[in-house]
């Protein structure tokens, strides 16, 4: 287990929760704080860097070089092995890319293949860790994945889930991100997996933005930050598992995904401040041990063109020196396209380390990577000093999480504490309390559906389905019929049929805009004589595109929990008790206010 006391001290603690407003407990604590908690926290301090220490003076120069990348492998396990293995490292299977490239961390994704189930991922997790064993220096991976939950989740039932960032705004409450961030983090650690890429700390501002959205908790800083640093809290004072606050300098108001674009943020040097930084803020004076940056252009920061990955202004200007970061600091993938425009992959990785970067994530060119780090050495453009700053870091970071001492996990165990009843419980409870109610007339809602025929139309197959089967679980006779997000018009024409043969229609939306086929679905829909129910299922923006329906309900996810707890306010089974966590503008004008931040209804 970590030891907390490392990274910040019980006064300090207290400090954080007045400043983000967590309440006056943590602070009558901090008053009387125990004798020896800063003697405990500077020996702690002094064993992590001692560590560091003596590790780094028996490394090699390529060595120390490995610790500053966070890799990935195609496959289930270890020795699985994949031609793209191959394609991209030059080896096929992650033991023998361990072996040869002996990288600091190995990141998981279920898009890459190497996660289905928890018990595969804690075997996988050790497989990793014994090759790491095996390797150069022997020194232990950290293990990362990006469970923010909802949107982005990367391994799903029957471990428990959330319905994500903004689902939790909606519900407002402090206790409850931190016990969410808790619950997830102990599981990740049950499965061997050390660093969790979240919370996603930026303020989504922007109703168009693509690639955050229901992501973030909120467009209020205010409400960001408390949350940010609750579920910083969450994860690492209580599951013992490393935070990491995203995107710095602040995602939240683009209309571009990085992904694909190189998002300009023309926020002035004050609006920055005001909207984007108190998170982050918040995050550091929580003790969040590491902070992801973002592959974004913020002139008022930089005007030189860079993503912010790539300055030194903002990484080392901004983050370390203004904000006073101390932790570790790491990129965004360096595979995502706005990182990769300007500069070829080897030179992104040593801009990066320059501007003040220590861990490369997936870098889209491993070999031309570590090779351009290598030249830079050489050539003197980058020296060892500044190389051993980032390592020490990466060290003191690894000896704090207690990866260091217990990089395996027990995989028999793992099934005991991830899915457990009690952790379930506690998520539906959470999940209850976000689903917003954002338009109620003529008593659209709640509505009966026992013995009565239901339609479950619109987004997703198996949202739709899984919907469907929480409202016959409730006595209905449902049936779902998908017609995606881009319906046709022989799509709309069969969902008005089946509409009309059944008694009530939920129509589940996702990401309506102005020229979005969605919206001549619902109009649809809503000139026949069904009990039409319309859900947002993602975006609340939703409802500023969809005309005057007569109701209409946000759940901020399509993960099941939010589904579930849909299910129930839908019947009257539970009253809706979310808030927006953000204001809703007209779809015709972008500056009037349809449901201002804070609106929601109940009965």
């Amino acid at each position: 287990m970590r030891n907390i006391s490392f990274r910040r001290s019980v006064a300090t603690a207290a400090t954080v929760a007045l400043a983000v407003g967590l309440g006056p407990v943590a602070a009558s604590a901090a008053e009387t704080p125990p004798p020896t908690a800063g003697q405990s926290a500077a020996h702690a301090e002094d064993r992590a860097r001692e560590y560091a220490r003596s590790t780094m003076a028996s490394m090699t120069l390529e060595e120390k070089i490995g610790q500053l990348f966070i890799l990935f492998a195609y496959g289930p396990t270890a020795t699985s092995e994949d031609a793209r293995n191959t394609a991209l490292y030059g080896q096929p299977d992650a033991a023998r890319i361990i072996s040869e490239y002996e990288p600091g961390g190995f990141i998981l994704f279920s898009a890459r293949d190497n996660v289905t189930d928890p018990v595969q991922v804690a075997n996988l997790s050790n497989g990793l860790q014994d090759a790491a064993a095996d390797a150069g220096a022997g020194i232990p991976l950290l293990v990362s994945t990006d469970q923010e939950q909802g949107l982005v989740t990367r391994i799903g039932s029957p471990a428990t889930l959330f319905p994500g960032n903004m689902a939790l705004g909606a519900g407002g409450s402090t206790k409850d991100t931190r016990k969410a961030a808790a619950i997830t983090g102990q599981e990740l650690l049950a499965m061997g997996i050390q660093q969790n890429n979240a919370p996603d700390a930026d303020v989504n501002v922007n109703p168009d933005n693509p690639v955050i959205g229901v992501r973030s908790f909120s467009s209020d800083p205010t409400l960001v930050s408390q949350l940010t640093a609750a579920a910083v809290q969450g994860y690492q004072d209580d599951a013992g598992i490393i935070a990491t606050a995203k995107h710095f300098p602040g995602h939240g108001d683009t209309a571009t995904d990085s992904h694909t674009g190189l998002p300009v943020i023309t926020h002035t040097l004050e609006e920055w401040q005001q909207i984007d930084a108190p998170p982050f803020q918040a995050a550091i004076a929580a003790g969040v041990d590491s902070i992801m940056t973002a592959h974004i252009v913020v002139p008022a920061l930089d005007d030189s063109g860079d993503p912010a990955t790539l300055s030194k202004k903002i990484v080392t200007g901004q983050l370390r020196e203004a904000l006073g970061f101390d932790g570790v600091i790491v990129t965004d993938g360096l595979e995502m396209a706005a990182v990769r425009q300007k500069y070829g992959d080897g030179e992104v990785a040593v801009r990066a380390l320059e501007a003040g970067v220590d861990q490369l994530l997936l870098p889209a060119a491993p070999q031309e990577a570590y090779q351009a780090v290598e030249d830079a050495l050489a050539s003197g453009r980058l020296t060892e000093q500044r190389i051993d700053e980032s390592v020490q870091r990466v060290l003191v970071m690894k000896y704090d999480q207690g990866v260091t001492k217990h990089p395996k996990v027990d995989v028999g165990k793992v099934l005991d504490k991830v899915g457990k009843q009690s952790s379930l419980r506690a998520a539906e409870k959470i999940t209850d309390r976000t689903t917003t109610l954002v338009r109620n007339e003529n008593g659209a809602l709640p509505v009966s559906v026992t013995g009565e025929k239901v339609l479950v139309t619109g987004y997703g197959v198996v949202t739709g389905q899984t919907l469907a089967d929480q409202l016959t679980a409730r006595g209905a006779q449902a049936t779902a019929l998908s017609t995606g997000t881009a319906p046709t018009q022989a799509q709309i024409d069969q969902a008005v049929a089946a509409a009309q043969a059944s008694d009530v229609t939920v129509v589940l939306t996702n990401g309506v805009t102005a020229t979005s086929r969605q919206k001549a679905l619902v109009a649809a829909l809503d000139a026949t004589d069904t009990h039409l129910v319309v859900v947002g299922v993602r975006n609340p923006y939703d409802i500023n595109q969809l005309g005057a329906v007569d109701n209409f309900i946000a759940t901020y996810s399509y993960a099941t929990p939010a589904l579930a707890s849909l299910a129930k306010v839908i019947t009257g089974e539970i009253s809706p008790a979310g808030k927006l966590p953000v204001d809703i503008f007209s779809g015709d004008d972008p500056t009037k206010v349809l449901y201002p931040f804070g609106h929601g209804l109940t009965w």
